[in-house]
């Protein structure tokens, strides 16, 4: 009993890769950013939901339901390690790399399924 405890501790305590990823058309090149703090969770839930027709991008859905999985491929685009002296990645970080890698690669209209940006006053 005592192993079990032991393994669910450690396993809670393990930090997971925190980064960008991306969800890649191949059919278009047509592409999705996200940024997570658990890289491996959520390239397992984007394709979750991708399989079970939930995404909540529904342009994303579509491809996805027309082409099929194999047109597809969910990868890290970039991981981020944790500041010194830190055990994990801040969101304010991730947030940043994700804003310059959507400005960096403008997936809007054709080349993307993020909404453009609003012009800044």
């Amino acid at each position: 009993m005592n192993d079990r405890k032991d393994l669910i501790r450690a396993y809670k305590e393990t930090v997971q890769p925190a980064g960008i990823y991306v969800v890649r058309n191949h059919a278009d090149g047509r592409i999705l950013l996200g940024a997570s703090r658990n890289l491996p969770a959520s390239l397992n839930s984007q394709g979750a939901q991708l399989r079970f027709g939930s995404h909540r991008n529904r342009s994303l859905q579509a491809d996805w339901n027309r082409l099929g999985e194999d047109a597809f491929t969910i990868e890290v685009l970039e991981e981020l390690k944790p500041a010194e002296g830190s055990r994990e990645v801040r969101q304010e970080d991730l947030d940043a790399l994700l804003a310059l890698h959507l400005a960096d690669l403008q997936p809007w209209d054709e080349r993307g399924y993020h909404a453009p940006p609003h012009p800044q006053p």
